[in-house]
């Protein structure tokens, strides 16, 4: 069946599937395959569930009218999700990096969304599966699409940028992420100039990081890069006395925020700048930035008891870790403490890269330090004054009060259950 054909079957359809147990009525259902999952095994559980129509890629299941066989099941949802992505004329804002990505995403659509019917990727939706499931969930009523996208290796973003096309796109850094993918920083900036390598191809239009060298050296192709953090438009921060949270001062306006970290700064200024290429005042803008709530892990703020809690542990890289905790040291209380879990996909640089960071905490001078995991673990007899363990779970319960607290990790050291300890 061609993409044409397939794309009148998706427009009458109720939006994609992947999933049997998520499936609604009327859903077009991709059959997925996977190193340990094969989706053509639940096409029929799909229908039987109310999906329309389920595309498998093994001639064997295809056993009536309902079933549409392709060559492959993945590459047939990336080419329709271009196809739609064709038919849509409307501005596409692409977000990639090694930090800050999914902040940023956010406080950009709460900016845009003060003029404009936006999207923005749902949840962790950034990769080959994700952008098309994201493109493919766009209607036809929106006016902005902002695009997240994640890589771990060298030529992932190339690909997401054929299927997703975007007229305007930002890496918000350069950092030590998915090393073990990517095998060094230079790698890690190979990849992520694949973006503005389709940008530059395509007459698109890019914001660069005043600040960043890579990125300001990476962009100096383009004729007119829109330079944010510059000395136009620098949000400064205002040191909070009364919490955590940061308050922002730009052009005489104080905005309090509900972003703690001043790492974050550059996720305001980007959003306020983007903003203003669109058509947002800026003080849409900081209205839009003062209401933003962090979530699902990322610098939320939780009062539990007489403790704040800084939980921070959707994900954790070398470079995330240490802005992390060179913001938690400047906060002015007294009760600091730091709980920290392993860093994945580091392959050869682990080891390295765990000593580095608790090397670094000394510098900080933060005192009370616990650490979870194995890669931390190897280091246990070298810093007597600090806290190991192999795993989370070995640590059943804490009694701290009047606490400030940091909780960060890789997803896989599910950290935020140590909430539930305090």
């Amino acid at each position: 069946m061609s993409i044409e054909k397939l794309y009148q079957i998706f427009l009458k359809s109720t939006g994609i599937s992947t999933d049997t147990r998520t499936v609604k009525a009327g859903n077009l259902f991709f059959a997925l395959k996977g190193p340990n999952f094969n989706g053509n095994l639940y096409a029929e559980k799909a229908l039987e569930s109310g999906a329309s129509y389920v595309v498998i890629d093994e001639e064997k299941y295809n056993i009536s009218d309902k079933y549409i066989l392709v060559n492959n099941g993945l590459e047939t949802l990336q080419l329709l999700a271009n196809y739609h992505r064709k038919q849509l004329k409307i501005p596409f804002f692409a977000i990639t990096g090694s930090n800050g990505k999914t902040t940023t995403k956010e406080l950009l659509f709460s900016v845009l969304s003060k003029k404009y019917k936006t999207f923005a990727t749902k949840g962790n939706l950034n990769n080959h599966i994700g952008v098309p499931l994201s493109i493919l969930s766009i209607s036809n009523i929106i006016e902005i699409a902002i695009i997240e996208m994640g890589a771990n290796h060298v030529g992932e973003l190339a690909d997401l940028c054929r299927i997703c096309e975007p007229t305007h796109g930002m890496i918000t850094n350069i950092g030590l992420d998915h090393l073990e993918g990517y095998g060094s920083i230079e790698g890690v900036a190979q990849g992520n100039s694949e973006l503005y390598y389709w940008l530059l191809k395509n007459n698109g239009i890019v914001f660069v990081n005043a600040k960043d060298e890579w990125l300001m050296r990476m962009a100096n192709r383009f004729d007119k890069p829109i330079l944010y953090n510059s000395i136009y438009n620098k949000i400064t921060s205002i040191k909070n006395t009364n919490g955590l949270f940061l308050e922002i001062k730009t052009n005489d306006i104080i905005t309090k925020t509900n972003l703690t970290g001043d790492y974050n700064l550059d996720n305001i200024n980007v959003a306020t700048s983007v903003g203003f290429y669109f058509g947002v005042s800026l003080t849409e803008s900081l209205e839009a930035i003062s209401c933003y709530q962090p979530s699902n892990n990322r610098s939320q703020v939780i009062k539990k008891g007489s403790n704040e809690i800084i939980l921070d542990c959707y994900n954790a890289n070398p470079s995330s870790m240490m802005v992390s905790l060179e913001s938690f040291s400047k906060i002015n209380t007294k009760n600091k403490i730091v709980f920290l879990g392993d860093m994945y996909e580091l392959g050869e640089y682990a080891e390295k890269e765990h000593l580095s960071l608790i090397q670094f905490l000394e510098i900080l001078r933060i005192e009370k330090v616990y650490f979870f995991g194995s890669e931390f673990y190897k280091h246990k007899l070298r810093f007597p004054a600090y806290h190991f363990f192999e795993n989370r779970t070995e640590i059943s319960s804490l009694k701290l009060e009047n606490h400030t607290i940091l909780i960060k990790g890789s997803r896989g050291m599910t950290m935020e259950k140590l909430v539930e300890i305090f």
